[in-house]
């Protein structure tokens, strides 16, 4: 059933799983959400990078044409790259659908964002011991200052607009709305945090979830935002190559947000209604590396029988991470209860709690041997360009890809082969509302 909010003074769009936006009905839309962006404004985009499939390219164009009309003093891009690695000027102007600058309408300037360097960041505010408490649940209890690019100083730009997309995430129980100011655009304080609250509320009760106490913290922290907040939350999947819009909802951050959730919890979400022995994962060509393409793991866990293992055949994934890679070969992939300890023990790990988050979202969770030690509760084997002795560092199989045969899996009632892996999140049942 097609979710239309018209005329709602919140939140304006439509769509459902089924649907298939055209560009005038994205247009239609945008029209009427980019109406409350006041004549004169001067307006930043925040867009995802490369490592998310989205539609900005459709939707950027439109609405720099909508906003040139409305004769705004200023259009500019702010990526949010979180802690990725900064794309090359090609990429970033493909992102907002642009071979030159001079090809969209009024724009102005392209800005990266850089979470680890204090100099390019401000600080709009902080949350106390007990708001912090609060919205955790007690998971967290220090305060956390928020800070945020440099770009988001109060009066530098009027309006700010979020062009992202809503897929189950497993540090937000969902991407989108409030998640790309905190920590795509933020500094390290919050990103840290977040994450390891992610990995202390465990991958299983967070993922695939609206409401999880890292969505909350992200919101409460976007409060502090000093500019009109107008997001545009898009439903979008692949269909045969083509990337087709499902829905578009606008307006307010969390209204907005919760309405493209609904969606794709019915998009996004496959269930199999059992587990298997052996998850084989074909990672989706879009992730370059194991810090974005370690989705193929929680995305695929819970489906995972205990004891089982995961395949990842990833030919085009040359390294583990280019920005946290030494950290991670470091400690390796392994489950909650260990990576407790060794943050307990590691002023490496307390200093970087985002990597230690993303060592137990990959190994997914933990079982109990008869001896008491905590090993994952499957193994993960990666076939890529990632070498065995790196492989073996980071607690990983590995496996030469040039030997994967798909053939080899096929007809195995006990495997389950998954193309585009990474891209939904699979489940034995539909989650309790």
């Amino acid at each position: 059933m097609t979710v239309a909010c018209r005329g709602d003074s919140d939140i304006i769009g439509r769509g459902d799983a089924v649907s298939d936006l055209g560009t005038d009905e994205l247009r239609e839309i945008l029209c009427d959400a980019l109406d409350h962006v006041q004549r004169g404004a001067s307006v930043l985009a925040i867009v995802a990078d490369k490592t998310r499939d989205d539609n900005t390219a459709l939707l950027f164009p439109i609405a720099a044409e909508i906003l040139s009309s409305r004769a705004i003093t200023k259009l500019d891009v702010l990526i949010a790259q979180g802690t990725h690695s900064a794309m090359s000027e090609p990429e970033k102007l493909a992102k907002i659908g642009a071979i030159r600058a001079a090809d969209v309408p009024g724009f102005g300037r392209l800005f990266d964002h850089d979470w680890a360097d204090p100099k390019k960041l401000i600080s709009i505010g902080a949350l106390d011991s007990g708001r912090v408490r609060e919205l955790t649940g007690g998971l967290l209890t220090r305060p956390i200052e928020l800070k945020v690019n440099r770009l988001l100083a109060r009066g530098l730009y009027d309006t700010i607009l979020i062009f992202g997309t809503t897929v189950p995430h497993e540090v937000a129980g969902f991407s989108g709305g409030a998640k790309y100011f905190f920590p795509g655009v933020s500094g390290p304080e919050l990103t840290h945090a977040s994450h390891w609250l992610s990995a202390l509320a465990t991958i299983e009760r967070t993922i695939g979830r609206v409401e999880t106490p890292t969505r909350h913290l992200f919101e409460a922290a976007a409060d502090f935002i000093p500019a009109q907040v107008i997001s545009l939350n898009s439903v979008v999947s692949r269909d045969h190559g083509r990337l087709r819009t499902h829905a578009l909802f606008c307006g307010d951050l969390r209204l907005a947000f919760r309405k493209a959730a609904a969606v794709s919890r019915h998009l996004h979400i496959r269930y199999t209604g059992r587990k298997f022995r052996r998850v084989i994962a074909l990672l989706d060509s879009h992730y370059e590396d194991l810090w974005v393409g370690g989705k193929a793991s929680y995305r695929l866990g819970p489906v995972i029988e205990e004891g089982g293992s995961l395949l990842i055949y990833a030919p085009q994934l040359q390294t583990i991470s280019e920005t946290h890679g030494a950290l991670i070969e470091k400690y390796g992939y392994a489950p909650l209860e260990v990576v407790r300890e060794l943050v307990a023990e590691s002023l490496d790990l307390q200093q970087n709690l985002g990597v230690a988050a993303h060592l137990t979202h990959v190994a997914f969770a933990g079982r109990r041997l008869a001896d008491g030690s905590i090993v994952p509760r499957y193994s993960i084997t990666l076939a890529s360009q990632v070498n065995a002795e790196t492989c073996r560092r980071v607690n990983l199989g590995y496996m030469d890809p040039r030997s994967f045969r798909r053939e080899d899996y096929k007809g195995d009632p006990d495997t389950l082969i998954v193309d585009q892996a990474g891209r939904d999140l699979y489940l034995v049942d539909p989650l309790p509302d």
